[in-house]
């Protein structure tokens, strides 16, 4: 038996990336998974891999009659939703804030906060009546630590992690559970900062990456989507409004072997005492 059998879910940002593998991982467990994302070729052809149990539907989450829509799709395909991802984003807005502009500082927000918002907003009458459901996020370690990466992605993420924790208040007494991950350096294409990275890219990164990461290794899809499944499954049943930082140790700090030499002394430094002290 899969740990996700009879269980429905939509990925958003699902065609590439940490949602592609987490919809492949979903689907490995049993469940029925929705991919949606705005670029259709790629979520076509993963669909069309998966088979019968995965299903596409081009959405732009910022968009709220979209995300309508594709809460409306799962249920109508297959009766019910169980899960809900709110994966999709990108890079954001960069640069100092002096150059910001605000057509920048919308569209920001609009895919990385205001999408989270309204796939909590129409995902929950839906489990409501059902009785339960997992709400997942993505955020990421940059939402809890500042100098990771821009203004205003770090912003937004952080905002996510606390609508994370009041929208679980709100549904846990419908037994709906609501987390978010914050991952740390994964190697897809928006950690290359291009969507048409290809795999030879995406391999330079993991190359570069790795000296700075404590277990020698920069992390892939597969790890957030280990992640996402448990979540997901009924093994989280009494966890809720949670961050869960997935980043193989990165936030906590660098690796030993880059600490200062006298951190890492095997023996204490002993400091000469006058007599009599």
């Amino acid at each position: 038996m899969g740990r996700l059998d009879g269980k429905v879910a939509i990925i958003t940002g699902g065609a590439s990336g940490i949602g592609a593998g987490t919809a492949q991982r979903f689907v490995e467990e049993g469940a029925k998974v929705l991919i949606t994302d705005l670029d259709a070729d790629k979520g076509v052809a993963l669909a069309a891999e998966l088979g019968d149990a995965a299903a596409f539907l081009q959405t732009d989450v910022s968009q709220e009659d979209q995300v309508a829509a594709m809460i409306a799709e799962a249920t109508d395909r297959w009766g019910r939703l169980d899960c809900l991802y709110n994966n999709a984003g990108f890079g954001g807005a960069l640069g100092p804030i002096s150059a910001t502009t605000l057509d920048d500082y919308d569209l920001t927000m609009d895919v990385l906060l205001k999408s989270v918002f309204l796939g909590m907003k129409h995902a929950a009458p839906v489990m409501t009546a059902q009785g339960s459901g997992s709400i997942i996020s993505t955020a990421s370690v940059a939402g809890i630590r500042v100098g990771f990466a821009p203004h205003l992605y770090s912003v937004a993420k952080c905002a996510v992690i606390h609508l994370t924790k009041t929208v679980a208040l709100e549904l846990g007494e419908h037994n709906i559970r609501v987390n978010a991950i914050c991952p740390g350096f994964i190697a897809t294409p928006l950690a290359a900062g291009r969507p048409d990275a290809d795999e030879s890219q995406i391999q330079q990164l993991r190359e570069s990456g790795a000296a700075s990461q404590v277990m020698g290794r920069v992390g892939e899809p597969r790890d957030i989507a280990n992640m996402a499944l448990f979540l997901a499954s009924d093994d989280s049943e009494w966890i809720t409004g949670r961050e869960f930082v997935v980043d193989g140790g990165f936030e906590a700090g660098p690796p030993w072997s880059r600490w200062p030499r006298f951190a890492r002394m095997e023996r204490p430094i002993r400091h000469h005492r006058p007599p009599g002290r």
